[in-house]
């Protein structure tokens, strides 16, 4: 190896991560080269918080760790080294001044993605990161492949690209991202490479993540939103999810923040076998003030149908669904509901069940669960144990979080300790 490729570092991927480990790298002085399979850099951060990405949470070490969904004790060390302080500090001296708002989302000041995307680029062309656009990466370069091997010990040599180019390097850091959101260049390449090197990939799903319900209820509510609703996912008796807040029916099932969350935390099961999801339509009433609240509008229209005094209690897609679960037929008087009848109104209304039968696809998922398992990889620098100079960064590691900047802070802190460590 020259004493030039010794001070190169290769990063494949021009997203979150890999434009942070490039930065990183070439801040301690390196060399550093970015190939990006894709026409322009941070094609996901486009579509990130609906346009707007909500880049972080501003919120401390221990919070941030709590909405961590999978291996959060292996983020200690990185964290320690790079929080989302030292992420909205790092954009605010690029020239994108970020602001916080409800549940201490990070959001650019502009509510434009691609300002933190532009912040990035100008931190590395000052910093003299060079930067191929469309160059996709066919393999990684192992030891037993290259001219002149030096180690007894796996090490990394460089890259192959799609058009038989080969660049040689002393650190590669792999931040290809997962497979959710394929049309942006997520095709499950970081896996591959790592496959190929040896190491171990846990099993991959969609995460953050609309569901799919069984029967016909879901899609009869079509775009209803709920807000202020307590929702609880459940295995048989165990309670796997619950939480208050805002969710939305589709024409396949459930989505909205509530159900995007409750994904990442229920998906594995999910996998397995169908889970009950209840939902407290009344969360602010116990249920015998909401028995109270229907006695009073039933009182107040005896004579009327129950399909048109049940306005006063449900949203108007909601009404028939409701009446078929409680078995009441929508034409009835309301002087003429039961004592038994009244009491299903008060049950369903506290317990609406529906039936989760599987998560939606990576083409609507914000994330991918699983990934490189992270006992292949040291926590404090993201190099791979047993290939020197290898390094993973963000989505293609077996990280995952919930909603709420938490993942895009994953991708910061991981790919500022893999470009930090690489240089080293």
């Amino acid at each position: 190896m020259t004493s030039e490729e010794r001070n190169r570092i290769i990063v494949i991927g021009g997203g979150a991560a890999g434009m942070m480990a490039a930065a990183a790298a070439a801040q301690s002085g390196s060399h550093v080269e970015l190939f990006e399979r894709n026409e322009k850099l941070g094609k996901k951060i486009y579509i990130t918080g609906k346009g707007r990405c909500n880049l972080t949470n501003n919120c401390g070490k221990d919070a941030f760790l709590e909405q961590v969904c999978s291996n959060r004790r292996f983020l200690y060390s990185a964290l320690e080294q790079w929080d989302s302080a030292d992420t909205m500090r790092f954009f605010e001296e690029n020239g994108t001044p970020v602001k916080t708002e409800r549940g201490n989302r990070v959001f650019p000041v502009s509510d434009h993605a691609s300002d933190v995307t532009a912040a990035l680029q100008r931190c590395m062309k000052r910093l003299g990161v060079q930067v191929h656009l469309n160059s996709r990466v066919k393999r990684l370069l192992l030891e037993k492949e290259c001219p002149v091997p030096e180690d007894s010990g796996g090490r990394i040599r460089g890259v192959e690209l799609e058009n038989g180019e080969k660049h040689f390097a002393s650190a590669v850091i792999v931040a290809t991202g997962g497979l959710s959101y394929p049309s942006t260049g997520s095709e499950g390449d970081g896996y591959r490479f790592a496959g190929e090197a040896g190491l171990k990939v846990t099993p991959c799903r969609p995460s953050l993540v609309a569901m799919e319900t069984a029967g016909e209820e879901a899609p009869q509510m079509q775009g209803l939103s709920l807000k202020n609703v307590q929702v609880r996912v459940k295995d048989g008796k165990k309670v796997l999810f619950e939480e208050f807040g805002e969710m939305m029916f589709t024409h396949f099932g459930v989505s909205g923040p509530l159900m995007l969350s409750a994904s990442a935390i229920v998906g594995k099961k999910l996998a397995d076998r169908p889970l009950s999801l209840e939902i407290d339509l009344k969360s602010a009433l116990t249920p015998e003030q909401l028995d109270e609240r229907i006695l009073r509008e039933f009182a107040a229209a005896s004579n009327r149908k129950i399909a048109n005094v049940a306005g006063t209690l449900y949203p108007a897609k909601l009404i028939p669904v409701m009446l078929h679960h409680c078995g009441i037929d929508p034409d009835t008087p309301v002087r003429d509901i039961t004592k038994a009848q009244r009491k299903a109104l008060v049950e369903h209304t506290k317990r609406f069940v529906l039936t989760l039968t599987a998560l939606r696809g990576y083409n609507e998922a914000v994330i991918t669960a699983g990934g490189v398992s992270v006992k292949e990889v040291k926590p404090d620098t993201m190099e791979c144990k047993t290939v020197r100079g290898l390094y993973f960064a963000g989505e293609v590691l077996d990280l995952d979080a919930r909603t709420g900047g938490f993942n895009l802070q994953i991708a910061w802190t991981t790919g500022h300790a893999a470009g930090t460590a690489a240089a080293k």
